[in-house]
């Protein structure tokens, strides 16, 4: 019901009414390289660990199935789901499993950096 002197419902006082709203162009150059240099830096940081995925588990006895689940790998959530079973095949005392472990941890603390929730304990 329109009243006069008020403006239809749904519609404040100062904003334009959907007759007179003009879209902008949805996206501007300046948008599209900015949208395409986050892509690129995404696709860069999975690649970067998927490798390390790959160079921890280079030399590892009977992992051939989890050399190819990384391998298929097509996004970083896919090598989130894999890393207990690769740090369970880099378990040990081993100095060089170490080191990789390290890489590994740090490979995903660069692409999930938030999921390590802040605690009172600081590591020896």
């Amino acid at each position: 019901i329109l009243v006069a002197g008020q403006p239809p419902l749904g519609v404040r006082l100062g904003e334009p009414s959907p007759r007179e709203f003009k879209a902008r162009a949805p996206f501007t150059r300046v948008d599209l390289e900015r949208t395409r240099a986050v892509r690129l830096a995404a696709r860069r940081a999975f690649v970067e660990l998927k490798i390390t995925f790959m160079q921890a588990l280079a030399d590892v006895p009977q992992v051939r199935w989890l050399h190819a689940q990384v391998r298929s790998a097509e996004e970083p959530v896919d090598l989130w789901l894999l890393r207990a079973p690769v740090f369970a095949a880099l378990d040990g005392a081993d100095p060089e499993f170490r080191q990789r472990r390290r890489a590994l941890r740090r490979g995903l603390d660069s692409v999930f950096p938030e999921l390590e929730s802040a605690s009172g304990f600081v590591p020896f």
